[in-house]
């Protein structure tokens, strides 16, 4: 069994916010196929478009509090002093590269790659991906821990119970094409 539970990834809000992406990221990190980081800048987007969307806010707080809980190690911490000296196309995302290379972490998971420039995280020793393509390189890193996961996940699934071809088509509305396609080809 291949061991990946080194590789640091920092997990960006539109990849914790989608439900079923969330899921399968943090199931894939319970099963040490990955290490997920995040920071206080991240959990505020992800609260903020929470509330947006209209979740209360007792589960709001239950959301992120079980997520911290979860991975208690997650938190980046002490990274807000490399933010002014950062320059991406969208300055508001500087905070997610800054937590990046504090915690020295391997790739920004993200689906809003325009805004990450490669040549530009590569000077940082750091890579973007988005989550379909991260995933579908989790699954095939190590295959069997992956599909372990991802029926685990689909167990502990509540409201609505679904099996797991289910979930595999929500997967693929939510964009995980490659993700799905490569799971249900594992089943």
């Amino acid at each position: 069994m291949i061991h990946s539970v080194r590789f640091i990834c920092v997990l960006d809000t539109n990849v914790i916010y989608p439900i079923e992406i969330r899921d399968l990221l943090f199931w894939f990190a319970y099963y040490d196929l990955y290490t997920p980081k995040w920071s206080e800048h991240i959990f505020d987007e992800w609260a903020s478009v929470m509330e947006r969307k209209g979740i209360a806010p007792e589960e709001l707080k239950k959301r992120l509090d079980k997520a911290n809980l979860a991975f208690p190690d997650a938190l980046v911490n002490n990274y807000s002093g490399l933010i002014s000296g950062l320059n991406l196309p969208d300055p508001k995302d500087c905070h997610v590269l800054a937590a990046a290379i504090k915690t020295n972490a391997n790739v920004i998971v993200t689906n809003n790659i325009k805004d990450f420039p490669k040549d530009y995280l590569s000077s940082f020793g750091l890579s973007v991906k988005t989550a379909d393509d991260f995933l579908t390189d989790i699954i095939d890193l190590n295959p069997e821990e992956a599909v372990k996961a991802f029926k685990e996940m689909v167990l502990n699934r509540r409201n609505p119970d679904l099996d797991e071809y289910q979930v595999l088509d929500i997967l693929r509305k939510q964009g995980l094409t490659a993700t799905a396609n490569f799971l249900h080809s594992q089943l």
